[in-house]
């Protein structure tokens, strides 16, 4: 039973971080469309939120595995 919960916890975990990473992307992709000159800061800052989040996940699958 703790390791099908494990499963599901982890599950979220990295459902949430696509999710998360894919709103990124796509409202990097709108900014940069409306603002090609700023692409460069853009990206930068949309690849750190990635990293981050990321991270994040990470640390969730890790912990949902280890409870």
């Amino acid at each position: 039973m703790t390791g099908t919960l494990a499963a599901i916890g982890a599950g979220f975990a990295v459902i949430g971080a696509a999710y998360g990473i894919g709103r990124i992307g796509s409202s990097a992709m709108e900014a940069i469309a409306r603002q090609p000159e700023a692409a460069n800061k853009i990206q930068l800052a949309m690849i750190i939120s990635a990293a981050l989040i990321e991270g994040v996940a990470l640390f969730g699958v890790v912990v949902a595995l280890i409870a």
